[in-house]
Parts: C-alpha cells; structure tokens; sequence
C-alpha cells in the first residue's frame, strides 16, 4: 500500500496547515478531543493563562521540578526556530522521531477529516498531549484567550494566571473586563494569580481586585493571590540570586508559589543552568533579543535595558506599535526595520512613518550595530537568528 507523505511526515503535515485564523472555530477542538480522550494519559495539566509571561513562567516550573527528581512536560507557543521547541520534555525539546511517532499515533486515533480540520494549534497540542503520557507533570500554555483555548480541553491540576493586559482584543473582547473574563473563565478547582497591572476591575457595578474578581466569576473555584505564599525576606533573598531580567522575577514567584503550595522544595540556584530563548536573552555582549511583541512587554524591555540602543524591528499588522515605539522611544537610538516574509506583518512604509512621527530616526537593518536590541515578536527573533546565524543561543 502506497503511503501519502503529505499525511504522515509531521512537518508536510503541519505546514499545510494556516498558522493564523480570522475566524475560530469553538466547537472544533472540543469535538476532537472527546473522541479520542479516553486514549490520552497525561497528568491533570497546570495550565498557564494570561498575556504576558506564560513562557518563562513554565519553564520556571518546568525546570524546576525537573531539578527536584520530577519527570515533567512543557507546552509552549510559538517557536523560534525550530517546532520542536514547543515541546519539552525532560530538559530537552522533543526529537524528530518521537514527534514523528505521536503525529502517526494521532493519525490513527482521529478520523482523517477530523485530523485534516485541526488548526495548526489544535493539532500541536493534541501532539503534545500524547509526547507527554506518563510524565509526573504537565505544564500547558494557552495560545489566546483561555476559555475556548484548545489547551483548556484537558483535565486541570490548577491555574496559573499571569499578568493580563490588552492583546488579541478582535478575539478577545474591547475591555479589560471582558479580556480578563475570557482568560479567568478556565478556571477550573483551582488558580494562582499572579502579578497584575490591572487590579481594579469592574463587575455588576463593582470594582473589585482580580483575586475577588476572579471568585466572583469562578464561585466554586480555590482562588490564591501569589503572594500569600511568601514571606517579605523570603521574596528579597529570591531576589539577591535571580539571575534574569528583573521583569521575570514575579514570573518565577508565581511558578514557585505552585511548588511551595503542594510542598515540594526549591532552590533558586536551580535555575543556574537554565537559558530562557528569547526572554531578554543577551545572546552576546550588548545585544539582546526579546520576543515581546505588546505594550506590556515594551514597558518591561525600558525598565530592563540598562543603556539606550538601536533596535531592531517590525510587527504584525494587529499590534498597536505606535504606542509600543512610544514606550520604547527614551531608550532608542535609532530603529532599523528588519524585513520579514509573513502575511501578518505590517507595510513597512507605514512602521517608518509612524516611527518618524515620534522623532525617531529609521533606517532598514543590514548589519548589528551594538548596542542593540531585537524585539517585536517571534517571526522578528527567527528572521534575526537565521539571518545571523545564532541558532546555537536558542
């Protein structure tokens, strides 16, 4: 019998399918899954949601509880360069065997028109459902949103909410009363959550922190603030040691809250030989590379970056980068736009004239000159390291 290629190499697979939907289909994801739900064994996933700080957050935890004898898996979107980064398993992204091996598992489990309908997304993350079967752990991100996530199918341990912000808001909802409400409605027993910069929400003419917020959506859910289980020496000795960028530190705080609430020790010199790719990432001397692509993310990079730098950029056509340059404009010397083949990225043309706008010089990328930061997203992070050569740092 004559195999079609195009069905069972996962990457011909995957590549046929679109990485970007206009519309989304919500029944799509729940109707695959409970047809084969019952030959998936994984672990009660932990569950990452929120806009910001989903990636360093699990590889926190994942690597924590690696460190502490744990067999652990990690999900998490998008990649940089290679697919296999989006899964994690043990220290180490999956190979291109094991990923071939659960892409022909998944191949026989789901009828090929349900297979074939999957978004990329959808697929990926059933894939990675079935790379982490008997692990101890399972750490799972959310792509967008949370409540009609496909990663939010799964049977939870917890919820980890990191800092909710403005993103996606065609998906999502205008407000941030209705963005946060999308993400904390996949809650399910329990949640922690983390660091917010929106603390006063409103509900049924209420204005309430999230921790209550959160209740008052989530009534039957166990719901912790971060910080109650810290104490205030113990969260400034964390501090001392942590060897990342100051603006992950509650991201790690709010990974070890999970740990110190099931009683599981920590070290934050386990983290001395973790490298997080693209997350601050000063891949050699004075020049860093940073996939945030948001507001929230640009104010963080300002806080961070200890001097002014020329910055490599560009940005898809949905991301407000007039208010992201205007954050970033103290410290930018000059921006140099990098040219990125994707259907999503703005017209360059109009980038410059926005950057000029605020008095910011524009020149296209052709060659580092430090000091230097790359951001805007991860298609930037890609074209940058290929173009370049740096795949090693990631």
């Amino acid at each position: 019998m004559r195999i079609n290629n195009e069905k069972y190499d996962v990457f011909k697979f995957l590549n046929r399918k679109p990485l970007f939907y206009k519309k989304i289909d919500l029944k799509r994801m729940p109707n695959a899954f409970n047809l084969i739900k019952d030959k998936i064994n994984i672990a009660p996933v932990i569950h990452l949601v929120g806009t910001n700080g989903k990636g360093s957050t699990g590889r926190f935890l994942a690597h924590t509880l690696l460190k502490r004898g744990y067999s652990v898996g990690h999900y998490t979107s998008p990649h940089i360069l290679k697919f296999n980064e989006r899964i994690w398993i043990n220290g180490k992204y999956i190979s291109n065997d094991q990923l071939q091996k659960v892409h022909q598992k998944l191949q026989s489990l789901l009828p090929t028109e349900v297979s074939e309908s999957l978004s990329y997304f959808e697929y990926t993350t059933l894939l990675a459902a079935l790379a982490f079967e008997g692990l101890d752990f399972v750490i799972m991100e959310a792509g967008l949103g949370g409540e009609y996530d496909a990663t939010n199918v799964f049977d939870k341990k917890i919820s980890l909410i990191t800092t909710i912000d403005y993103d996606h808001q065609a998906f999502l909802g205008d407000t941030i009363e209705e963005i946060t409400t999308t993400k904390l409605n996949s809650i399910d027993k329990e949640a922690i959550i983390g660091k917010q910069i929106h603390n006063k929400l409103r509900i049924e003419n209420e204005e309430l922190r999230i921790t209550n917020f959160a209740q008052k959506i989530k009534p039957n859910s166990k719901i912790y603030d971060y910080l109650e289980f810290f104490e205030k020496d113990e969260i400034e000795n964390l501090k001392k040691e942590f060897k990342f960028a100051p603006f992950l530190f509650d991201n790690y705080l709010l990974a070890m809250s999970f740990l110190k609430k099931e009683n599981i020790p920590f070290n934050v010199k386990d983290l001395n030989d973790l490298t997080l790719p693209g997350r601050m990432q000063e891949i050699e001397k004075d020049l860093w590379l940073d996939v945030g692509h948001n507001p929230l993310a640009a104010r963080a990079i300002v806080n961070a970056l200890p001097k002014k730098v020329n910055l490599v950029y560009n940005t898809y056509t949905d991301k407000d980068y007039r208010e992201i340059l205007s954050i970033l404009k103290p410290k930018i010397n000059k921006l140099y736009l990098i040219k990125v083949d994707n259907e999503r990225i703005e017209e360059p043309e109009k980038i410059k004239k926005t950057a000029e706008g605020l008095g910011i010089e524009v020149e296209e990328f052709k060659e580092i000159k430090k000091p230097m930061l790359v951001f805007g997203s991860f298609s930037v992070a890609e074209e940058f390291l290929r173009r370049y050569g740096a795949g090693e740092s990631i």
